[in-house]
């Protein structure tokens, strides 16, 4: 989706789709949850997308005011992203959607499980 081409519609659903219209975003925004993840960790845990899409998707969900960049000035340097509030309001919405995908495919429930298991560990290193 061209996301200049929607930028300025005043339909509430063009925009939220503007927003989180990519294949990857929604995941993104799971993976952080309620966490602050580096990205590094990020880029282990969704280690089939490149780091450049994954770089162009957090800049874009940024800048659409649903992940907070915080940037320490050290050495090496350190980023870590975080979500906002709009962004933690889209938990509950994808657990709904989660939950709708389950119901057509139990199968779905049992990869899901196995993604959770995987990524949770590496997220509670950096505790």
């Amino acid at each position: 989706m061209n996301r200049e081409k929607f930028a300025y519609s005043s339909c509430p659903l063009v925009k939220a789709m503007t927003a989180l219209g990519s294949k990857w975003k929604p995941i993104i925004v799971c993976v952080i949850r309620d966490k602050k993840v580096r990205f590094g960790q990020l880029a282990a845990i969704m280690d089939v997308i490149s780091r450049k899409v994954l770089t162009d998707q957090l800049r874009e969900l940024e800048a659409d005011g649903i992940l907070i960049r915080e940037e320490f000035k050290e050495l090496p340097p350190r980023v870590e992203y975080s979500l906002t509030q709009k962004g933690l309001d889209l938990l509950p919405i994808f657990s709904l959607l989660e939950e709708w995908e389950t119901k057509y495919d139990p199968q779905s429930e049992v990869i899901h499980s196995a993604v959770h298991s995987l990524h949770e560990p590496m997220l509670a290193e950096k505790d």
